[in-house]
């Protein structure tokens, strides 16, 4: 799943992807929708008068068009001392961004290059950005959990086997009582890059937006776990998701108990509400499909929360 989104030459996400939106393999709410860039906004700006933070940081942002309208709806008064950073590893989605975005952001190819530039103070946010980390995937067997691998023939065709038994990454995932046969997925690799970054914030807010659930109702039925592709706006599940490497995207279902574990020890509280919980309050709601629990509403989460560092180590880490 890394080498297909992320490697350099090949990557999904680093070779001229077709966009995202309509003419694209996927879209997102802000490219359908106002509301969600309204919120965030409201939200925003209250974030950054609590925590006296002038720096705005989006991780991931796409094409740039929930950052654009994030900043246009904030209060003039808070606009004008606001300073915008992106982090973005893609060549060609930067690339769009700046056509979009011009002089009004700053570009960064990490989140520990944005928070240098804020001396670790900034509001940060994200949309649908935990879903492209590469995930790990586990079978619940006879014998205990065991790790999938993937290899491929001599042709390039993709198989699967299972790894032998081996130490489990930490994650709530393995804790429910799952059926044999079950398949799980965990975020590892964001795991670790959240410990290589959230050391060097020294204050703000944090909104983490994305679909999931909490690890006790992720997988109600889905035995198979949420592993897919996405190609030219079709899903794809199964053996179909290794057949074309580099040309769809790939994601996963977030357990957002496991991301408020992982970033407990830097903050000081933490609110997880559906996106629909989210929506309401802040602004008008133009799109009835975002508030709609039983749809994208209830599906996507909002994971809002303070820093709260403590200097427990040398190097800063709890």
């Amino acid at each position: 799943m890394r080498r297909a989104l992320h490697d350099p030459q090949r990557g999904y996400y680093a070779r001229r992807i077709g966009g995202i939106g309509r003419s694209g393999d996927f879209t997102t709410a802000p490219m359908i929708s106002g509301t969600l860039a309204g919120a965030i906004s409201q939200w925003a700006a209250g974030a950054l008068r609590e925590t006296g933070c002038r720096d705005l940081i989006e991780l991931g942002p796409g094409e740039g068009v929930l950052a654009a309208a994030v900043l246009r709806n904030l209060p003039w008064h808070v606009r004008w001392r606001t300073r915008l950073h992106l982090v973005e590893t893609s060549a060609p989605l930067a690339e769009i961004q700046r056509k979009l975005l011009g002089r009004r952001a700053t570009w960064h190819d990490s989140a520990e290059a944005a928070l240098a530039a804020c001396k670790g103070r900034a509001v940060i946010f994200s949309n649908e950005l935990v879903d492209a980390f590469p995930v790990r995937v586990f079978e619940n067997t006879a014998g205990g959990w065991r790790e999938i691998a993937v290899t491929f023939d001599a042709d390039g065709n993709a198989g699967e086997s299972l790894l032998s038994p081996a130490p489990l990454p930490p994650s709530s995932v393995f804790a429910p009582n799952h059926a044999p046969g079950q398949r799980v997925e965990v975020h590892d690799s964001y795991r670790r890059w959240l410990a290589d970054w959230l050391p060097h914030w020294r204050a703000g807010r944090m909104l983490t937006i994305d679909y999931g659930s909490t690890a006790e109702s992720l997988y109600l039925r889905r035995p198979r776990g949420t592993l897919r592709g996405y190609l030219l706006q079709q899903r794809v599940e199964g053996p179909a998701i290794y057949q074309n490497p580099g040309r769809q995207d790939l994601t996963a279902d977030v357990n957002f108990s496991d991301l408020t574990e992982w970033s407990r020890p830097w903050t000081a509280d933490q609110r997880l509400l559906t996106l629909a919980e989210f929506l309401r309050g802040r602004g008008p709601i133009a799109d009835a499909r975002l508030t709609d629990e039983a749809g994208a509403g209830g599906a996507f989460k909002a994971l809002d929360e303070l820093c709260g560092f403590r200097f427990d180590t040398p190097d800063g880490r709890p």
